[in-house]
């Protein structure tokens, strides 16, 4: 077997207080809970993968001391150190030097593809940075699509609030795409973006509500856009509904399209139109009163078909030899 390899694989055992953080470590979040129930498995189970560290010799008054640096294994470090621990077994690599431990580190994060989608993209950057690499070259090294890197970065486009609250698991990287989509619209991209935490909105709305935007961007640009007139009804309406309304004129007729997102919106859409006849809200006393009405026609359709079959009245005399003889030239 190749020394080197021999060496690599060999696995220490390190006090965990002689292990220093990475300073490159591209992983900035760490979910506490998770951390919680990885330190509670290693007090059952102990450290199942080794860290990877760089040995590191110190030069001190009373001679020489050693510490270690962490490349890979920050979250089992942590959860060590949760559960008490005082040596954990590490791999100690040879590579001193800060680009290569950077490099290491940020591979090691994106293979296990637990970093949330902006730290991915400041791993994909800090990468693009230190080795002047193109995006293929950073799909070669962790393994994925050239596509796939270059949108990971467009994310770091979008406005800081959008993407703290990436990091902060309030929306998934699905949304922050249709929110991409309106980065030239700054007021309706903070918009959407509010409507998502709110309304809880799925991936696909998000993205059907970017789309509809990004039309009627198209419209103004072809010279088909609203009228001011229109412009302010569409905006009271949204007011008044709470939703986003979108007017479609095609000369004096048109459509109108409300948006909603569940049940519960559709309903309490309906109340509102009721309320502002003077009617009543209660969704269940006009669900019952649609019920009955169809019933109603329903029973009235079958007493019409269940009845007798009436033969038009005949127009020829029930004596036709009368007819016969009657009949003169």
């Amino acid at each position: 077997m190749d020394n080197n390899l021999q060496k690599h694989s060999s696995v220490f055992w390190i006090e965990v207080d002689k292990i220093k953080p990475n300073p490159m470590q591209p992983r900035r979040e760490f979910d506490e809970a998770r951390l919680a129930d990885l330190a509670e498995s290693i007090r059952q189970y102990g450290v199942l993968q080794p860290l990877v560290v760089t040995r590191k010799e110190i030069e001190e008054p009373n001679g020489i001391s050693v510490e270690y640096e962490l490349i890979a294994g920050e979250r089992r470090l942590r959860a060590s150190k949760l559960a008490g621990l005082y040596q954990v077994p590490v791999i100690i690599r040879e590579e001193t030097e800060d680009k290569i431990k950077l490099e290491l580190a940020i591979i090691e994060n994106l293979q296990r593809e637990d970093l949330n989608p902006i730290e991915r993209a400041y791993a994909f950057r800090k990468l693009i940075e230190s080795f002047s690499l193109k995006h293929y070259e950073v799909a070669e090294r962790v393994g994925k699509s050239r596509v796939f890197v270059t949108n990971t970065l467009r994310l770091l486009n979008l406005p800081e609030e959008i993407q703290r609250a990436a990091r902060e698991g309030l929306i998934t990287e699905g949304h922050m795409r249709p929110l991409l989509m309106l980065s030239g619209r700054k007021e309706e991209q903070s918009n959407l973006y509010h409507e998502i935490i709110e309304k809880k909105m799925t991936v696909r709305d998000a993205e059907l509500i970017a789309r509809k935007i990004a039309q009627e961007r198209a419209r103004v640009r072809e010279g088909e856009a609203l009228d001011l007139d229109t412009r302010v009804i569409e905006e009271k309406l949204s007011e008044s509904l709470g939703t986003r309304v979108r007017i479609e004129k095609m000369g004096q007729k048109g459509k109108i399209h409300i948006d909603f997102f569940s049940e519960e919106e559709l309903r309490a859409l309906l109340d509102k139109v009721i309320k502002e006849r003077g009617g009543s809200s209660e969704f269940e006393g006009g669900r019952e009163s649609f019920i009955n009405k169809n019933k109603e026609k329903e029973e009235e359709a079958a007493k019409i078909s269940n009845e007798p079959a009436v033969p038009p009245e005949s127009t020829q005399p029930e004596d036709t030899d009368e007819l016969v003889r009657n009949f003169t030239l």
